[in-house]
């Protein structure tokens, strides 16, 4: 007797077991627009800076307006939309600047002055102090750069630098700019020239006295742009001559 056996075809491969479809991350549509709001509007991280300066005697507001704004353009060319707003007050023999931008930005201002002190003995710039640098602030206070020349001396009843201490002198300086950049975010309109030069008639409570800038300019406490860019720019991670030398010492 013959039997015949019938052999199951097994060439035919199983049925994959995992899906077909590409693995997506499981996530709702609201993360996802979300998250495409957040890449949009933070492309860089905001900055603020306070910078105080020496400047040479009645220098021209054409001169110190027309040399930052071709700073600012010409730094725009490489960091594209990180735009510049602040404001610049002019007086008699000092400034204050207020800067908002990315670091990169300011650090780039810094530097186009630091090449012009070397270059150019008669700068008009003589010497600036950082006072403080505020990181990743979540918006600006100024809609655009404004400038403006503090005309006529504000007078004051009695000098604060010779009865308080510089941390009293700065938290009130501080305050005084906030409350007068407040100032100008309410009344002044986008597009607009800005304040002009009659803050010492509309808001002279709210501005600085030059002697508060020359106190804070002659402070030691205070770094100068070399001295802050070069502390940037010094490593994290320092190697010391015990970790190259061979062989390796071992830790206990």
């Amino acid at each position: 007797m013959s039997l015949s056996i019938k052999t199951r075809n097994t060439s035919k491969r199983p049925f994959p077991l995992e899906p077909l479809l590409p693995q997506v991350p499981r996530s709702n549509y609201l993360h996802f627009q979300e998250e495409k709001q957040r890449l949009q509007l933070k492309k860089f991280l905001l900055d603020r800076m306070f910078l105080v300066a020496k400047t040479r005697a009645n220098i021209e507001k054409k001169d110190i307006t027309e040399y930052y704004e071709q700073v600012f353009q010409s730094i725009s060319r490489h960091h594209l939309e990180e735009t510049v707003t602040g404001l610049l007050l002019i007086y008699p023999t000092s400034i204050l600047h207020i800067l908002e931008s990315s670091n990169g930005t300011l650090h780039q201002i810094l530097l186009d002055y630091l090449n012009h002190k070397k270059g150019e003995p008669e700068f008009f710039i003589k010497g600036i102090k950082i006072i403080v640098v505020s990181h990743n602030i979540p918006t600006r206070i100024f809609l655009q750069w404004h400038v403006s020349v503090i005309k006529v001396p504000v007078m004051y009843l009695d000098d604060v630098t010779q009865s308080q201490s510089l941390e009293e002198v700065i938290t009130e300086f501080l305050t005084q700019t906030h409350k007068l950049a407040l100032y100008l975010f309410k009344t002044v309109k986008v597009g607009t020239k800005g304040p002009g030069d009659n803050l010492h008639q509309v808001a002279a409570e709210l501005l600085p006295p030059q002697q508060i800038i020359k106190y804070l300019y002659k402070s030691e406490e205070f770094m100068d742009p070399e001295t802050f860019l070069n502390m940037y720019n010094k490593p994290m991670h320092v190697t010391l001559d015990s970790e190259v030398v061979w062989p390796a010492p071992s830790q206990f």
